[in-house]
């Protein structure tokens, strides 16, 4: 079962972040394998972080909620809250099959988050510049609760242009660029 991830930053936790940055790698190297994209996210001049996004496939829910809960800049207060959603890869790869690599560009993570009917399943046809997308569900696997997705683009409006946008309650849309370890 694949999970989306957002960790959001409790503001001003970023000399924490910055202490617990060898722990945070250290333990996400446990999920490596499990691992389809994470980094973080950054305020609009990309000078603090403001949250991590990671996108793994794991066993169950409740692993999920282990994984998430059990991070170590979650245990020491550096987030402030965390979004945990079933998610299914409709591009079918990792980020690191990204065909433009790891750096270039503007990255952003887009969610969308869901208003009556299922909107935006599938993948856009063209899918050059997605790095990760895929619908955000319930623990059922079925549910729709929105969407996400990792991409490159020229700003935020036109990432934010990924989703269909009168199908959402609201659309975040945060600079990100890849994570781990370089």
């Amino acid at each position: 079962m694949e999970f989306f991830c957002y960790h959001r930053d409790r503001p001003g936790s970023g000399a924490l972040r910055d202490e617990l940055v060898e722990e945070h790698w250290s333990y996400m190297d446990r999920f490596a394998e499990q691992m389809i994209a994470r980094g973080p996210t950054f305020t609009d001049d990309r000078e603090a972080a403001t949250g991590s996004v990671h996108i793994l496939d794991l066993p169950d829910p409740a692993a999920a909620r282990a994984f998430a809960f059990d991070e170590p800049n979650y245990q020491a207060g550096v987030y402030r809250d965390v979004l945990i959603r079933r998610w299914r890869n409709t591009l079918g790869r990792t980020m690191w099959d990204f065909p433009g690599g790891r750096t270039g560009g503007n990255r952003y993570l887009v969610i969308g988050l869901g208003a009556g009917e299922p909107a935006d399943l599938a993948a856009p046809e063209d899918r050059a510049e997605l790095i990760a997308y895929g619908p955000l569900l319930a623990d059922d696997g079925a549910t729709w609760l929105g969407t996400a997705a990792l991409l490159r683009a020229a700003d935020k409006d036109a990432a934010r242009a990924v989703l269909t946008a009168d199908r959402y309650a609201d659309i975040e849309v945060h600079n990100w660029q890849f994570g781990g370890r370089q």
